[in-house]
C-alpha cells in the first residue's frame, strides 16, 4: 500500500522519547525515496499517455488523470513524511547542543547518518562563532550558579595539559578530584568524564 513505508519512519519518532534518538534508519529512508522515484516516473508516464491522447491534463478526468492523482498524491505525502523524519531529528540534535554541549558523546554520533553529522558540526560552528563574537558561553547553565566554583571528581580518563579559560593547564587524572570554575567544568561533566560532589 502506497505511504505504509514512509508512514513508519514517522511512527518511529513516537516510539521514542521526546529528545532522545535511535539509529538513523536509513534503509527504510532509501526504501521511501525509491517509492518516490517509481511515483514520479508513473506520474510522468501518464500525463505523458494523457498529451500524446491530446487530453488537456488539467480539466480531463478519465482514468489516467486519476492514476496520475493518485501517484501524485502519494508522492506528496512520502515527501512530507520524509521531511517530518528528518526535521524532527534535526531538532532533537539542535536541543542537544544545550544538554551536552558543542561535542556530543559517543553513543549520540553512532546514531547519526553522515549528513546529520554534518549538519551538526556546521551548527555547532555557528553557534560557536556567535558565542565568541560575543565573548559569552551559551551552553553554559541556563539557571545562574549560586557559586562561579564547584568541586567534581574525575570519572574518566581526560588526559594531562588541560588548557583551562585562565590560561593554567590541568592533569585530570581518574578518581582525582578539582575545584574549577563552572563554566570549565561544565564542558567535561555533560559528556560524562566529570562528576560534580555536592554536599
Amino acid at each position: 500500500m502506497y505511504g505504509r513505508k514512509a508512514s513508519r519512519l514517522v511512527k518511529e519518532l513516537t516510539n521514542v522519547e521526546k529528545g532522545q534518538l535511535t539509529l538513523f534508519n536509513s534503509d527504510l529512508f532509501d526504501q521511501v525515496i525509491a517509492e518516490c522515484s517509481q511515483h514520479y516516473v508513473e506520474l510522468q508516464s501518464l500525463i505523458r499517455k494523457m498529451q500524446e491522447k491530446g487530453l488537456d491534463v488539467q480539466t480531463s478526468k478519465n482514468e489516467d488523470h486519476y492514476g496520475a492523482l493518485i501517484h501524485h498524491l502519494a508522492l506528496v505525502r512520502n515527501k512530507r513524511c520524509l521531511m517530518a523524519y528528518l526535521y524532527n531529528r534535526a531538532e532533537t540534535l539542535r536541543n542537544l547542543i544545550w544538554k551536552v554541549g558543542l561535542v556530543l558523546p559517543q553513543e549520540v554520533q553512532e546514531k547519526l547518518s553522515h549528513s546529520e553529522e554534518e549538519y551538526f558540526k556546521r551548527h555547532s560552528a555557528s553557534l560557536k562563532s556567535y558565542m565568541s563574537r560575543l565573548d559569552l558561553d551559551l551552553v553554559v547553565d541556563m539557571v545562574p550558579p549560586k557559586d562561579p566554583y564547584i568541586q567534581v571528581r574525575v570519572v574518566d580518563n581526560i588526559g594531562e595539559g588541560i588548557v583551562l579559560s585562565d590560561d593554567k593547564t590541568a592533569n585530570f587524572a581518574p578518581y582525582s578530584m578539582h575545584f574549577l570554575k563552572r563554566t570549565d567544568a561544565e564542558p567535561f561533566i555533560s559528556r560524562g568524564l566529570m562528576e560534580e560532589l555536592t554536599g
